[in-house]
């Protein structure tokens, strides 16, 4: 049997949990202290790293009577971090004892504060609590090396689903709760930077009782953030332009579409803050305010993806055509400054042919005199 030592996110009893699964077989969970070490947040994360610190001592938890299949549940997690186990002495109140504690790879991050795991609960707990139940439910599927690459699209659908809960107004629309749902199975049929999920379930009818068992496809994508950028006192507009799998995967000879800025909102970022720095990573463009235009479903027959539309104040003083986006992303983007009329022609002539950028267009068609006159 293996003992290990927690110091981090892992002590939160809900997560470790999740991690462990139904491997906790006799474990016994103890509190304990690692000496002559402190823990910090990671610079830039959301999650602590571990340094030498003669005199201090971390504290957490110690897991006594782990099953190999508890232990390699734990490596699969913790090894998509970067942290690999190491041998210490930790003191109990019981005396000491030699545990495994999971340590980042040497120069993998840099400490800052120290770390508070009650902050982090209230703040990153839910969050990674939802990731985990996805990330495990890849183990004995995939490598560890494999499940890191998929971390950030998996945290992103976590933080989605988070958003999803809050909710919008049911007015006119049914307000049934989908607690009513009669969900009978979920099964993961394709999992990589997307997921598409089969389900099969009943539900309430508008003439009372419950459907037939549908089964029905869904793509699990993340939210996005959408900005049409607008200078109220040019009166002109930024459009991006780039290569798109969906007309391309339909068949349309032009695959390129005329679009708003846009991107995925990451996790612990707001649609504001997403909306912004993509402007700065397509377009170049430090924008001076924004106003909500709405928030919608894009396929919602199919597709979990939900947008978050602004227009985004800014200078536009050149029109024509300029370049943007990261390298590091393989972004491909024209960018096109144009006016507001020719802008509107583009709906008249069909070649506005994508949701967000005919949404956006009539929303400032709309509002534009009262946009203009506060300028």
């Amino acid at each position: 049997m293996t003992s290990l030592f927690f110091y981090g996110t892992l002590r939160d009893p809900e997560l470790m949990r999740i991690v462990m699964g139904a491997e906790a077989g006799g474990a016994t969970i103890t509190e304990a202290v690692l000496p002559d070490h402190a823990v910090y947040w990671a610079n830039g994360q959301s999650f602590p790293t571990i340094e030498a610190c003669p005199g201090a001592e971390a504290p957490g938890v110690l897991l006594t009577g782990l099953s190999e299949t508890a232990v390699a549940r734990f490596d699969f997690y913790e090894g998509s971090f970067g942290y690999t186990l190491r041998p210490v002495e930790v003191r109990t109140p019981q005396g000491e004892h030699t545990a495994l504690v999971y340590f980042p790879d040497p120069g993998l991050w840099q400490a800052g504060a120290p770390f508070d795991l009650a902050l982090w609960q209230r703040q990153n707990g839910p969050l990674s609590r939802l990731s985990a139940v996805e990330e495990m439910g890849y183990f004995g599927q995939i490598s560890g090396e494999e499940l890191a690459r998929r971390v950030p699209m998996i945290r992103a659908r976590a933080a989605s689903r988070l958003a999803a809960a809050r909710g919008v107004p049911a007015e006119l629309r049914s307000a049934q709760s989908r607690d009513s749902i009669d969900q009978v199975s979920v099964e993961t049929v394709y999992a990589g930077f997307f997921l598409t999920q089969v389900h099969r379930l009943r539900h309430p009818t508008f003439a009372g009782g419950m459907s037939a068992e549908l089964r029905r496809e869904v793509f699990v994508a993340v939210d996005a953030a959408i900005v049409l950028p607008y200078d109220p006192v040019r009166d002109r507009v930024l459009l991006v332009e780039q290569f798109r799998m969906g007309p391309f995967g339909r068949g349309d000879p032009r695959p390129w579409m005329l679009e708003p800025v846009a991107g995925h909102v990451d996790p612990g970022e707001t649609p504001e803050e997403a909306a912004r720095r993509e402007c700065r990573e397509e377009a170049q463009l430090e924008l001076t305010g924004l106003e909500r235009i709405n928030g919608f479903y894009a396929t919602p027959g199919t597709s979990t993806e939900y947008f978050h539309c602004y227009l985004g104040f800014c200078d536009l003083p050149e029109l024509g055509q300029g370049s943007g986006g990261l390298d590091v992303e393989h972004e491909d983007i024209r960018t096109h400054v144009l006016s507001f009329a020719d802008a509107m022609q583009l709906c008249t002539t069909g070649e506005a042919d994508n949701g967000p950028l005919i949404v956006a267009l009539t929303w400032l068609a709309l509002h534009r005199e009262r946009l203009r006159a506060a300028a």
